[in-house]
């Protein structure tokens, strides 16, 4: 039955084997890197990269002993942690917020304009969005300008420990909310009409249709990017950061993945870089599960 099966349907086994081998040759095979964060890695020990992490001694666990023990290591996950939970806290509900805001508005001419403007900075790069901010915000900038033509202080947004991570939150909620608040308009556009009609019926203002009507309705959407959500909580946003901190704002905003960039690529301490993405994979993994798990015992739903 299964080979008659196959043979029927052959063609869309086949449709399959690009996709194989895209996982193959992207995704498993650089696994082999993984090695790295158990060898005192030398780049040099080899005629290539494999040659050179074969030939590199193994070194157990020191890595990871060395990473734990190291001061930069408390610092960096601290950081992380921190940063990504205040933008869990502070921007997770705003493209909830915008999308039914938006769903309420019912001229579509103002709809289609308020969703290009809102949606634009997402395709901007951090690099324009750090200059943006910077002309505006920088020592120079518009803001600062203004301050000090009426003899006030500066304010140091780029260099103040106490402002960076704010500028990080507002950065990132300017730039993504528009973009994140798509998957949740798709999934206000699958409620059925009906059940608004019907509390509209029974009396029911805009505030009880959203309490009781949309809210509901958008709850698995919710958690699922919830979940995904908390699975990566130690990824506090790369890109955004490495283009916009600087020494001066190290302690408070240097995450796991600058400091594997910074000791991985500058300083080519290739095993310690690895250990540390290892150490973030494997939390993030065991983060993702237990969101699951809580969600499904909370609430009966969740991702599998």
């Amino acid at each position: 039955m299964k080979k008659a099966y196959w043979r029927q349907h052959y063609q869309m086994y086949l449709l399959l084997v690009p996709g194989l081998i895209f996982l193959a040759v992207f995704k498993f095979t650089p696994l082999l890197g993984l090695t790295i964060a158990f060898k005192d890695y030398n780049i040099l020990a080899g005629e290539n990269i494999l040659d050179s992490i074969i030939k590199s001694p193994w070194v157990g666990l020191d890595n990871f002993r060395r990473v734990l023990l190291s001061k930069s290591f408390s610092e960096v996950l601290g950081n992380s942690l921190i940063i990504s939970t205040q933008k869990l806290l502070f921007l997770f509900p705003l493209p909830i917020v915008f999308a039914i805001l938006l769903n309420e508005v019912r001229k579509k001419s103002i709809q289609k304009t308020i969703q290009t403007l809102v949606y634009l900075p997402h395709f901007l790069s951090w690099v324009i969005v750090f200059g943006l901010a910077y002309a505006m915000l920088g020592s120079e900038g518009m803001l600062n300008s203004f301050l000090v033509s009426l003899g006030m202080p500066q304010i140091r947004f780029f260099t103040d420990k106490a402002l960076f991570r704010p500028l990080l939150i507002f950065s990132e909620g300017w730039k993504e909310t528009g973009w994140s608040s798509i998957v949740y308009l798709s999934a206000i556009t699958t409620i059925n009409l009906e059940l608004y009609e019907a509390a509209m019926v029974d009396g029911a203002n805009k505030w009880r249709q959203i309490f009781h009507i949309t809210l509901p309705g958008i709850t698995p959407i919710v958690l699922m990017m919830l979940i995904l959500r908390v699975g990566s909580i130690l990824q506090a946003g790369f890109e955004q950061i490495l283009v916009m901190y600087n020494p001066s704002v190290y302690k408070v905003a240097d995450i796991i993945d600058t400091y594997v960039y910074r000791m991985g690529l500058g300083k080519l301490d290739f095993s310690l870089g690895t250990t540390m993405g290892l150490f973030n994979s494997v939390i993030s993994f065991v983060l993702i599960l237990s969101a699951n798990k809580l969600s499904r015992k909370v609430t009966g739903r969740g991702l599998w």
